[in-house]
């Protein structure tokens, strides 16, 4: 044995990955006839898009997920500085359980945003204040307040397809996963939302109508477009015969790159301001 080497995956992979690829390099190194010791670690990220250093420095929890003892101490050894000074603890557990809780933490945080939608529906046509609503339960410490905003549903690179891998895996091991699976159909739904009260406003033909549209990224503070409830207004609004005056602090250069159906109808205007101009309406988005 002549080298120590230590594989750690940061990813959001499917449970099972790890032992995937410890197997592909255990079989590399014995056609090289190489007598190499090495270990795979799950060592999952939490970082959210917009704060990533402050959640990197300054963790509330490290998973490791590790098999020998070796490689849980060079873990940990490694996290010390991060949680010295700090509430965050290290979690130490096995490959396959750490790789779930990525994945889980997601499908938790997913369900909450798609609970707080339905109950946002039900609120409004019962004349009920969901905002009150979010502040009564959320008080509760056991369901607390973050992630109970109600808005147009979730997107970004994170929940919508953790969400899609999880239903998968429980379909590949003969698991209907009933809750997951409705939270991804409450998300779909939330997304054509604002469409349905415009058309309820304007009607379904909306040639001659301009709208405003605050916020194309899926969430403040990044430039992220993947599954962007916005993506799905615009395409919906436009198909209709609307045009859209859309501004981003953060998301305009890549929103330009998206290749939507009736781009000739929509404007990036270079400030919220401009966005108003003649507008039959203001959608606020992100």
């Amino acid at each position: 044995m002549n080298h120590d080497a230590i594989i750690i995956d940061k990813s959001t992979v499917p449970v099972g990955t790890a032992d995937q690829v410890r197997k592909v390099i255990a079989i590399e190194l014995k056609k090289r006839k190489k007598d190499v010791w090495f270990d795979v670690i799950s060592n999952p990220e939490f970082l959210k898009e917009g704060a990533a250093i402050n959640d990197f420095m300054k963790p509330d929890r490290i998973i490791i997920g590790a098999e020998h003892e070796k490689s849980v101490k060079i873990m940990q050894e490694l996290y010390a500085p991060f949680v010295r000074s700090h509430e965050g603890e290290i979690i130490v557990m096995d490959i396959r359980s750490a790789e779930m809780t990525k994945y889980a933490a997601n499908a938790m945080l997913a369900t909450r945003i798609s609970f707080m939608n339905e109950m946002a529906l039900l609120c409004e046509v019962t004349g009920a204040n969901i905002n009150d609503v979010r502040k009564g339960i959320g008080s509760d410490p056991r369901i607390g307040h973050p992630f109970l905003y109600p808005g147009c549903g979730y997107g970004g690179s994170c929940f919508p397809k953790d969400i899609q891998a999880l239903i998968k895996t429980g379909e590949e091991n003969g698991i209907y996963l009933k809750v997951i699976k409705a939270a991804e159909e409450v998300n779909k739904r939330q997304k054509t939302i604002i469409v349905e009260k415009i058309i309820k406003r304007f009607g379904s033909d909306l040639r001659g109508k301009t709208f405003a549209l605050w916020g194309l990224a899926f969430k403040p503070e990044t430039d992220d477009m993947r599954y962007a409830p916005s993506i799905v207004i615009i395409e919906e609004l436009t198909r209709r015969g609307a045009k859209i005056q859309a501004y981003d602090p953060a998301a305009m250069d890549e929103a330009k790159k998206y290749n939507f159906s009736h781009k000739s109808q929509i404007t990036f205007v270079e400030n919220k301001e401009a966005a108003l101009h003649n507008a039959d309406a203001l959608i606020v988005v992100t």
